[in-house]
């Protein structure tokens, strides 16, 4: 029997400067502007995949800083049914977009692109609205 279960994914809020976060332009589909982030792989914390998946999206090396929330809608990625858990995290240096990033950018809250994929407009606002009230 094959069991059809929600595969496990991470992204991570990489804070770079006062209101301004990291976000990756996809070479993949779906196309546009995300989080860096990914799958977690067979026998990894989902700690270790955020690091990995940042430092592979990004060139940054990231020190995580707490877990944000975990978004379950199993329409919020039109592959598959995927269950992400989003870490804000902080890295010294510029991006550089690597592995399935064609470009890597620091965006302020008030400039972020129109084209974000996933939910991560819901994630990144999330985000904001918990900075605002720590």
């Amino acid at each position: 029997m094959k069991y059809k279960n929600p595969v496990p994914t991470v992204d991570i809020v990489i804070e770079a400067g006062s209101d301004c976060i990291v976000l990756i332009q996809r070479k993949n589909e779906p196309y546009g502007w995300a989080l860096p982030g990914g799958f977690v792989d067979y026998g990894e914390s989902l700690e270790s995949a955020a690091v990995r998946e940042a430092k592979e999206e990004t060139s940054l090396d990231v020190k995580l800083c707490c877990q944000l929330h975990t978004y379950s809608d199993p329409e919020r990625d039109p592959r598959q049914h995927t269950i992400s858990t989003a870490f804000v995290a902080t890295a010294d240096g510029q991006p550089v977009a690597g592995d399935d990033a064609a470009h890597a950018a620091v965006f302020a809250e008030n400039g972020l692109p129109e084209n974000i994929v996933f939910d991560h407009r819901q994630i990144i606002e999330d985000y904001y609205r918990w900075k605002k009230s720590s």
